[in-house]
This record gives C-alpha cells, structure tokens and sequence, in this order.
C-alpha cells in the first residue's frame, strides 16, 4: 500500500514525467523493466477530413528504428494544463514509451490546442479514424498500433474501432462502454452528467496551471455543497446554469423534452456496440465491480463473444476514479501489447476472464464470463424475510410512502463522485422508505458470481414511479455492505397492469462476484429514489427538464403465492 501511494504522488505531481533514470519506478508498479530513455515533440498539428487540426505530442524512445505506436486521445489535456488529469496521462505516456512505444497523445476536438467545437461523443470516430489513418504514414510507423485510456479514453476506442484501418491491432478500453448516454432505464443520471460537465468547465482551453488543479477531483467541502445546494433544486434542466454558471448546449440538447424524438436517434448513432462483428482489434476490457460503465461494458463483452472474438477481460474491486485501477490498466496494457504489437503472445495470462471475489480478496480465473452457476430465486418474504421456500398464498405486501419532496438518498455504489463504492448501508435501511429483507445467518460460505436480478411485483399511487434494489452482505456485526443494485422507471400508462392494479418487472442489479461468508446474511433492499445519482421521480409523468410539481407515492411490493417476488442470484459451486 506505501508502494501505491508513493507512485500515485509521483504521477499527481508530474515528477514521474521528467526524471531520467525510471527502472525504479517500474519497479514500484510491478511493471516490466524499462529499456529506453525517452524524447518528446509537442504540438504536432494533425488535419481531419473537414480541415479541422487536432494537436497531439509524440512521445518516442531514444533509439533508432522503428516501434509500435499508442494512441492515447483524451478531452481532459495531454499536458500539466488538464492538471491531475493531464498530469497522469502523461505519467503513463511516459511509461509505455520507455518500454518500446511511440505514443501519440491528442486532444480530442475543440478541447485545450485542438480546433472545432468539443461536442461530446459525436466527433470521436471520424477524428479518431483520422488520426489513425495520419499516424500509419509517418516515417516512425512499425506497422502496428494500439488505442489506450479509461472513461472518455476508452469510449474513443470503441468509436475509433469498428472503421479503423487494419493497422489497430489492439484496444484497451478501461472503466468505459461502447455506448454512454444521460439515461439509465429511462432514469436521468443527474450526479454523474453534473460532476463531468464541472471537470470539463475546469479543464478548458487557455487555462495555465504551473500545478496540478486538485479541485478538479471534486473533493472539496465547499464544492460539495454547492453541488447538494443544485441537486436539490428544481428544474433540473437549469442546473447547469446553477453549477456552471452558464447553459451548457449539450446538456440542453440532451435533456429538453422537444429533443426527446432527435435524441433516441442520435444516442442511436453513438452506440458503437453494435458494430462489434466489424471490430478487428483485439480488445481487453477492464472494469470495476463498482464501475458506472460496468453493465455495459459487460454487453460489451457479450458482444464481441457473439462476433466470434476472444475478448480479455479483468474485473476488479474498484469504483471509476480507482488509482488501483489505472496502475493495474497499465500493467495489463503493456502485457496486452507486448503480446498484439510485438508478437510476445507469452505475456498474455492463460486464462481470458480475470475477477476479483470480494470478501475472499482473491483473484479468479476463467475462460468466459458469466462463469458457470446455478441461480437461486430466493423469495421475498413477510417481516422482511428472504429465502428459497415460495411464500404463502396469504403473505400480506409490504407499503412505504416516497417523497420526492424529501428523496431517499444514494449512498454508495457506482457513482461519479467520492463517496463511490462500498459503504455500510445501516443509515439506508434505517430510512421509512426502504424495506429490506434478509436470510437467516448462512450454514455455510456462498459465492454468488455473475448478474443479479429481481423479479418484483408492485403497484403505485402516482402516474410514474422509480423501483431501485440493492444487494448487500450483512456482516455478524451487523454491518451492511452493498455489492451491486439497479433499478428502472414505471409508467402506468404503459406498463402491463394486472386487474388489481399490480405490476410485473425485472430489474437488473447489474452483476458481482462476493463470497458471503458463514454466519453472513443476504440482504435485499427494495426503495424509490436514490438522490441525485438519478433525477428523482416526481411522479406527475411530467417532462424532466421543466417539472417542478412532486407527488408522494404510496408504493406496494407484492409477495403472496400469486404475486412470487423473487431475488435471483447465481451461485458457483455446491448449493445445499
């Protein structure tokens, strides 16, 4: 853990970038030894189709011949500018190249020295075709290329993918998706989209920063306040002006009801997942169980398996902005390189599928994701009981009321913020709009691995209605730590009604590895809101961007031998 924390202040503060001898630093990160010393060119201009000029630096080893090359194109600056951001990009700029790699780090359109307009995810896969096209005719080329960098850095990738010339032979998309958009199951993510337009206001052209900007983590007390003061306002759709101090047109263009035709074609278009059977590079995707991108990142390998690919894939205990993460992304690019770029396929692990299994805090191994398990419907019981035996036909439901007007909030989980991750869920369940269910303490240790489902049959008062669900593993102390969660959005003017005004659906609590030890409990927590990860329902059906009107929401989950609420989860391994 020193180790980390000692190489993590070297990237913050840039020293990394700059000292001569680095062998040492390789070492700390358990990377392979370094071999050149290392030479850099700034601004290089690169044209794009339509005139435009990208600015990108080169960061090439000192020794003559040719190498592979890495693409690295990001939005939050390739130099000290984009502060932590741009500081540790060019840390990791500066370890692939001393390992044998030309780097060509840009910045993305209209950001930083780059001309146009910075419209988030439309220009990538032309402006990165482009670039790849330039790099294949420069003097320096091998021959052979590979795309690098997480969230926005590894959306590029995929946009870039699908079109690319036969030279990208290798991507490494990390804590990222082929396809991002504001909505999660027709849910806003209002957190999220807030916090990355703040970073993106932080980071913009002519902004000079001898040291990094460390305001830009959104860390600060003052920051977070601000932010709370904005979340809890009304409309929504000015919360841009609230928090940037100006409209932000692409998140108008996103959020206005008059858009809502035009958008479902235009995140449509943006959706490269479905252009996997056109993808030449191999691909290594890497994620967290924490992740914000982890569900789709998951279709993402899905994908690509149906393509008739291998693709790599490694999850771990990490959230997105994870230092753990990047140091164990660049340890595994260079690997992945070695083995595409340089034809060392002996660097690649023998196994294509590597997991963390929390709570055993060990590394698993497999040769295709989901892994095989046998998955249990554990049935949500009266006085909140959760097991295998099918209820009652009189099993009474359980109420709660949610109020918009006072949201239940979201602690923890994937979420773009510092609070991200695993917490102790007691001050969750303690709320009167959260009802849980749990097992009894188990005979034996259970390892649940793989996607995580919850059949529930509900019914509301208001027009629309959100359901979220949580799955956590309840220590001997009481303790309450969540694993993973989901949720969707209900209608009753769409949604297939019963004759009592009941409905049926699946919610996805996206996917974990955990072994719940024995003696632990299995706990299924069911609520309305989970503020202001996603915009909270007001329950008037009213569009988003202009609604301030709330309605409470007398909510009603279904347990009876008619209406079998059941939480599904995939057990490995024996089940008693």
């Amino acid at each position: 853990m020193v180790r980390k924390y000692i190489v993590t202040m070297i990237g913050l503060l840039g020293i990394g970038a700059y000292v001569t001898r680095r062998k040492w630093l390789g070492l700390l990160l358990g990377l392979t030894p370094s071999k050149y010393a290392v030479r850099v060119v700034r601004g290089i201009t690169i044209p794009m189709p339509d005139g435009v000029r990208l600015v990108a630096d080169h960061y090439a080893p000192k020794a003559p011949g040719k190498f592979p090359t890495i693409l690295m194109r990001t939005p939050y600056g390739r130099n000290e500018e984009g502060g932590v951001m741009g500081t540790l990009n060019i840390f990791f700029a500066q370890r692939l190249a001393e390992r044998g790699y030309n780097v060509i780090f840009q910045d993305t359109r209209g950001r930083f020295d780059s001309e146009g307009e910075f419209e988030p995810f439309v220009d990538e896969s032309r402006d990165g075709v482009a670039t790849l096209e330039w790099i294949a005719q420069q003097p320096w080329f091998d021959g052979h290329i590979g795309m690098w960098g997480s969230s926005y850095g590894g959306y590029v990738q995929w946009a870039a993918a699908a079109d690319a010339p036969n030279c990208l032979k290798a991507i490494v998309p990390s804590v990222a998706a082929t396809e991002i958009t504001p909505f999660v199951e027709s849910a806003f993510v209002v957190d999220g989209i807030v916090r990355w337009m703040l970073v993106l206001s932080r980071t913009e052209r002519g902004i000079r920063s001898w040291f990094p900007d460390f305001s830009q983590l959104l860390y600060t007390a003052p920051m977070e306040r601000m932010l709370q003061k904005a979340f809890n306002e009304l409309p929504i759709g000015g919360i841009d002006e609230r928090v940037i101090g100006k409209p932000v047109p692409y998140f108008r263009k996103w959020i206005l009801p008059e858009n809502a035709h035009t958008n479902a074609t235009f995140w449509r278009s943006l959706a490269h997942g479905t252009k996997m059977q056109q993808v030449r590079a191999a691909a290594h995707i890497i994620g967290g169980w924490y992740d914000i991108f982890l569900a789709q990142a998951l279709r993402d390998y899905a994908a690509l398996r149906e393509a008739g690919r291998t693709p790599y894939l490694t999850i771990g205990n990490w959230r997105h902005v994870d230092i753990d993460c990047a140091w164990e992304t660049l340890r595994s690019s260079i690997d992945w390189y070695d083995a595409h770029l340089k034809g060392q396929p002996d660097r690649l692990r023998e196994k294509p599928v590597r997991i963390f299994l929390m709570s055993a805090n060990r590394w698993l191994e497999y040769d295709g994701w989901p892994p095989p398990a046998q998955p249990i419907r554990f049935y949500l019981q009266g006085q909140g009981q959760l097991g295998v035996d099918a209820p009652p036909e009189n099993c009474l439901p359980d109420h709660y009321r949610y109020d918009p007007a006072h949201p239940t909030p979201a602690l923890g989980g994937p979420m773009y913020q510092p609070g991200a991750g695993v917490v102790d869920n007691r001050p969750l369940e303690a709320r009167h709009d959260v009802i849980s269910f749990s097992t009894s303490p188990l005979e034996s240790d259970v390892d649940v691995i793989g996607h995580v489902f919850l059949e529930l049959y509900a019914r509301t008062s208001a027009l629309s209605a959100d359901f979220f669900a949580r799955l956590c593993d309840v220590y001997p102390d009481g303790r309450s730590i969540n694993l993973c969660d989901g949720g969707t959005r209900v209608n009753v003017r769409t949604v297939e009604l019963q004759p009592d005004g009941s409905f049926r659906i699946l919610i996805e609590l996206w996917a974990t590895a955990n072994r719940f030890k024995r003696g632990h409990k299995i706990r299924l927590l069911v609520m309305s809101g989970q503020h202001p990860r996603f915009a909270r329902n007001l329950g008037t059906d009213e569009p988003i961007a202009a609604a301030t009107r709330m309605i409470v929401a007398d909510q009603t989950i279904y347990h009876d031998a008619a209406r079998p609420s059941a939480l599904i989860i995939p057990i490995a391994g024996d089940v008693e």
